[in-house]
């Protein structure tokens, strides 16, 4: 059942399980009108929400298929955002992530993403690690490109917006065996 909690850095960021002292950083995030738009986020964000949140994301750690983790900066340990991993199979993982507006444009997200790539490959046997962006945040659709990701194509009506309708999805890949990505 599950495993402890671990942490991966680069020395820039820090990846680590949600605390509860997580949560007013969550909501002060939650409140970015990008982060409404673009993830599936209750809407108002209340500070309930925001305990909820983080309480859902550390017992991800409880089972066997979902690892959360918060973004820190590796300095100041300053939350910047999220990132998940969600295993759909055996051999397949959908990646997700989102970054508070003060950690943007300094390839937080990036960063994050490869420490949590090369972490599921080194420690599963995930052959495919995937992720998909709404087609209007081409920010989120570089970080997968600046991690190795390969764009496969936009899945048309793949989900449904906040009031059921459908949307497409633009979705990125790697696989096990793709050539490595940069470095940072």
């Amino acid at each position: 059942m599950g495993e402890e909690p671990i942490v991966l850095s680069d020395g820039v960021v820090t990846l680590r399980a949600f605390e509860p002292d997580d949560a007013p950083a969550v909501l002060g995030a939650c409140q970015d009108p990008l982060i409404a738009r673009f993830v599936p986020i209750p809407q108002p964000y209340t500070a309930q929400t925001a305990r909820g949140f983080v309480a859902r994301r550390r017992a991800d750690w409880d089972g066997e298929t979902e690892r959360s983790f918060a973004i820190t900066d590796a300095l100041t340990g300053e939350l910047l955002g999220a990132i998940a991993r969600h295993r759909r199979a055996e051999h397949r993982a959908e990646l997700g992530y989102w970054l508070a507006p003060w950690a943007r444009g300094r390839g937080v997200a990036t960063r994050a993403l490869r420490l949590v790539r090369d972490w599921s490959f080194e420690t599963t046997g995930l052959v495919r690690l995937e992720l998909f962006t709404h087609p209007d945040n081409e920010a989120s659709g570089r970080v997968a490109l600046r991690a190795g990701f390969y764009r496969e194509g936009v899945r048309r009506g793949w989900d449904l917006d906040r009031e059921g309708r459908p949307e497409d999805d633009v979705f990125y890949a790697l696989l096990r065996d793709d050539a490595r990505a940069p470095g940072p």
